[in-house]
């Protein structure tokens, strides 16, 4: 594989001209003399001056060509800009996976991802015995912080490991509140970074700052409207960015920090057929801006064409703080690019590896690998792919058959660097991980997985992308509550793919928003043919057959999803504990829910599944001074962890209501609607608050609202219950029509 010498361009402004005395003559001239020598360019690069802070922002899923600084003219960034204009910018940085965690992984390691044993976003944590960049700088002396806004990187994976902080705090989360449960917003992930800072009697720290932002769905703030969604979401990115960097500004931090900005991967928009990333190794996806902003802004505007990579990054910051790095590493200090300028020879052009797991893991398709060079990129799949960069930055013209030497050179460069390299099996994956993982629009589930298996023998990914493309176009019209498309669209899928285990698990989900329960109970089955191995999908199939009575089946299930979890397996262990809760507070048997809540509790101390129940137990029984204070203390334990526990704010907010608190009571139930919006009754008793308090306008959008949020027979039902009860007997006659209409035999209402 051809490896011209990497140009490094730069770009300067002038400086204005400074008045000298005669004084001062002799040192400039020495300085000019240093100048020349490249002196001057080592002395602002030395570790030795790196007293300030190291801030390492990632910004996940930016596109390198979507920013101005780059070329770009859709969207205005002013704070990225000016952080180029006071930094470094390199022109083809790259990522060696399109997936969150493998690339953050191999940017706080300095490792690939087959050797962080971190192929894919589940199912995979970080070696305990690799050390990490926070563990590396902690023993030079610097504070270690982290904070994320991404599910995908909570600290279970290892990632938390050597930072003396670290916050992966989600909102609390529930199924039914996808995009909730999955990520932080940026400016509330800001406001921990800053008051952790704040807390810092050195400037001597590390800070690690992650938004997300740019991932999808897009939905950027009003005031961004005047970009393209995915453009939006990066002029929100810059936002905040900008705010972090005025905080660094005005407590006298900038000028001295040494300042990474870069993202994980980039975002497919269409191209080769592929929307958002994961798949594909393409320049869309695996290319990603990096800026380094020195202490004094040394190098400032400078521009390099040189490839670099994630990699690269932790050799660059243990430079920079006078740290040794591990042994072994592949990556190189930048020390050169950032601090020798044109003068400095670039690094030897071998060539940036990338890789793809996620269709192999997922759907049982091949496995891709990639390695790109200053001229072209030769990707590994069952039909090889080699595109010239240069003459063809779109890689649309596959040049394979007519360059069998180089792809002959790419492929042994390729095959020795992965000669000791093994195909690793992905762990089992916790049941409500999968959940909060599709939520992000990642496939949650794994194909079974055989690792002997030669990826060539496996379909070409390029030929089954418009399954990937279906799968999340029907999770598109899912969130738009167009559940009948999505249903039929899932169904073509699974017909493709029948064993798509993430396919049968989102049909599942679709069927019960759509009501159609004895349908899931059949797809959830499917799921466990599949993959019978897996205890989160009996856990699946146990909570449908709990909202169809079949209590002993469901109990059956749970008991048995027990069975099959591993002692460390929290999620699926309280997960399968509440189901059995939900099945004895159906028969009244609060001795039996207890012991299941307690069960839960066992497994995870900060999920409140026991004083849940006792709270419903007393409620139930009319004790609702006693059943509060257990109500309130179970909601104030639930604070600050992951997931909710189903209807127990609707039943504080029920107490509070009968006791006369309305006020308190409309908080709690908004609570309970905002995390679990198909919960039929917070809607209704919320409507009939509203409704008492003579606020009837607001009772009638919470109950439209409810048959949109869960347009089902029982949703309907409920709506149509609640305008009798207020007297309005013509809008619950209009209200059984449309309902009649929809669902026509599957419709029975009450009354």
């Amino acid at each position: 594989m051809p490896t011209p010498r990497a140009a490094v361009r730069t770009s300067r402004t002038r400086p204005a001209p400074v008045r000298r005395s005669p004084a001062r003559a002799p040192i400039l001239a020495a300085l000019a003399c240093l100048a020349a020598a490249g002196a001057v360019a080592w002395w602002l690069w030395h570790p030795g001056r790196g007293e300030g802070p190291i801030v390492l922002i990632s910004v996940d899923t930016l596109r390198a060509d979507h920013l101005p600084a780059y070329g770009y003219r859709g969207v205005a960034t002013p704070a990225i800009d000016a952080l180029a204009a006071d930094g470094i910018l390199f022109e083809r940085a790259y990522a060696h996976s399109p997936q969150t965690l493998p690339s953050h992984a191999s940017i706080l390691t300095g490792r690939l991802p087959f050797e962080t044993g971190v192929r894919d976003n589940i199912g995979f944590t970080l070696d305990p015995g690799m050390p990490t960049l926070a563990e590396r700088l902690r023993d030079r002396g610097l504070a270690t912080g982290g904070v994320v806004s991404s599910f995908v990187l909570r600290k279970e994976t290892g990632i938390a490991r050597g930072f003396d902080f670290f916050d992966d705090r989600m909102p609390p989360s529930a199924p039914d509140r996808p995009m909730g449960e999955v990520q932080r917003p940026g400016e509330d992930s800001l406001q921990v970074a800053t008051a952790w800072m704040e807390t810092l009697a050195s400037p001597r720290f590390f800070l690690f700052f992650h938004i997300y932002e740019p991932h999808s769905p897009y939905a950027p703030p009003e005031r961004f409207s005047r970009f393209e969604p995915y453009d939006g979401e990066i002029a929100w990115s810059d936002e905040i960015v900008g705010r972090l960097m005025a905080w660094l500004k005005e407590r006298r931090l900038y000028d001295t920090a040494t300042i990474v900005f870069l993202s994980d991967h980039g975002e497919g928009l269409g191209e080769h057929g592929e929307q958002e990333h994961g798949l594909f190794l393409y320049d869309a996806t695996t290319r990603v801006p990096l800026i380094v902003k020195l202490p004094g802004a040394a190098g400032a505007g400078r521009r390099v064409s040189a490839p670099v990579q994630h990699v690269d990054l932790v050799p660059t910051l243990l430079d920079r703080a006078g740290a040794s790095a591990p042994p072994g590493l592949r990556g190189r200090s930048l020390g050169g690019l950032l601090g020798a300028g044109a003068a400095g020879a670039p690094p030897a052009d071998a060539g940036v590896y990338a890789e793809s797991f996620y269709g192999r893991y997922h759907f049982g398709w091949s496995e891709l690998y990639s390695l790109t060079d200053s001229r072209y990129r030769y990707i590994k799949a069952p039909r090889p792919e080699l595109y010239d960069l240069l003459n063809d930055p779109g890689e649309r013209a596959n040049l394979a058959a007519a360059r069998p030497q180089v792809i002959a050179a790419a492929r042994a460069g390729l095959d020795t660097l992965l000669a000791n390299a093994r195909v690793h099996r992905p762990a089992p994956v916790q049941a409500e991980d999968l959940q909060r993982l599709q939520a992000l629009g990642y496939v949650g589930s794994q194909a079974t997985f055989e690792p002997g298996t030669p990826g060539e023998s496996l379909p070409d990914p390029k030929d089954k992308a418009p399954v990937l493309g279906a799968w999340r176009q029907a999770a598109q019209l899912a969130a738009n509550r167009r559940y009948d498309e999505s249903i039929a669209l899932l169904r073509r899928v699974l017909a493709d793919s029948p064993g798509m285990k993430d396919g049968w698990l989102q049909l599942g989900v679709e069927l019960v928003k759509s009501g159609r329960n004895e349908e899931a109970l059949d797809a959830f089955r499917k799921l466990v043919e599949v993959d019978p191995s897996d205890p989160a999908s009996l856990v699946s199939v146990s909570t449908v057959l709990v909202m169809l009575g079949r209590l002993d089946e469901a109990e059956a299930h749970a008991r048995l999803a027990l069975d099959k979890a591993g002692p460390g397996d929290t999620r699926t262990r309280t997960s399968a504990a509440e189901v059995m809760v939900k099945a004895a507070l159906a028969r009244k048997d609060y001795a039996g829910a207890l012991r299941f809540g307690r069960l839960a509790e066992q497994a995870d101390p900060g999920f409140p599944l026991a004083a849940f129940v006792e709270g419903v137990r007393l409620h139930d029984a009319g004790a609702l001074e006693q059943a509060l204070p257990v109500l309130e203390d179970a909601v104030r334990r639930q604070e600050g962890h992951p997931f909710a526990i189903h209807e127990l704010r609707f039943y504080l907010g029920d107490t509070l209501a009968n006791l006369g608190r309305e006020r308190e009571a409309e908080a709690a139930l908004r609570d309970e609607v905002k995390l679990f919006p198909q919960n039929t009754r917070a809607q209704t008793s919320l409507a009939a608050l509203y409704r008492a308090g003579g606020r009837f306008a607001d009772a009638e959008r919470v109950l439209d609202t409810l048959v949109r949020t869960s347009p089902t027979p029982e949703a309907y039902a409920m709506a149509i219950r609640a305008w009798r009860v207020f007297g309005e007997r013509a809008r619950a006659e209009a209200l059984r029509a449309e309902a009649q209409k929809r669902f026509g035999p599957r419709f029975r209402a009450e009354g």
